[in-house]
């Protein structure tokens, strides 16, 4: 199944009712905020429904939401149109869109999508070349490479599905694979941290782009 036909298909039924933020949304809207102000320009790569990035619109100067599924950007532009919130752009576009000028943001956000990515060393030498110099790169991954027993009956059946064709391409990344697969890019990391470990270890890390050697 092509990914966009996936997530349009879930676009409907991926805010539960009444909850748009979970546990682990709000901790990771917590953390950027340590690291924004006033006059800042971000962007939430993988925005999905663009509950994050309607949050950040209220400390920020502009957020631009991007996601591949042009069902889940309908319901993100409803969602800020019913909130009367004017300083945020969703568009339906990948991360290599020409829209996107490069050094425009000073923070880029990628929460649940760089385990999703066949070509994760290019997306992220691009998210490189779209920071400002000194911006931040906040990934929130699932890192379904780290072997515990729990992890293990969980994914098996996850890489036998995509391997088939039911679920799209995905990265069975583990904690220091992402960890290499970042510094590898010219950032160097602020914060390393677990947000939740069973049954999937979801890991938070926040690096700040570096010039390149």
């Amino acid at each position: 199944m092509k990914p966009e036909a996936m997530w349009d298909g879930i676009a409907k039924s991926w805010d539960k009712p009444g909850v748009s933020l979970g546990e682990n949304d709000i901790r990771i809207i917590e953390k950027m905020k340590k690291y924004t102000n006033a006059s800042a320009v971000i962007l939430d790569y993988g925005c999905a429904t663009g509950s994050i990035a309607l949050e950040m619109a209220g400390i920020v100067r502009e957020v631009h939401g991007i996601d591949l599924a042009s069902k889940m950007i309908e319901i993100a532009r409803k969602k800020a149109d019913e909130r009367k919130i004017e300083n945020v752009e969703f568009a339906h576009a990948t991360i290599f869109d020409e829209s996107l000028g490069k050094e425009s943001f000073d923070l880029i956000l990628a929460s649940s999508i760089l385990h999703l990515l066949e070509n994760l060393p290019q997306v992220l030498n691009q998210i490189h070349q779209l920071l400002k110099p000194g911006g931040l790169f906040v990934s929130v991954t699932p890192c379904l490479g780290e072997k515990t027993f729990v992890s293990i009956l969980v994914n098996l059946p996850v890489f036998l599905l995509s391997k088939i064709g039911i679920l799209p391409h995905i990265n069975f990344l583990s904690i220091p694979g992402l960890v290499a697969s970042i510094t590898n890019e010219s950032f160097q990391i602020v914060e390393n941290e677990s947000l939740s470990v069973r049954p999937i270890a979801e890991h938070l890390i926040i690096a700040r782009k570096i010039q390149r050697k």
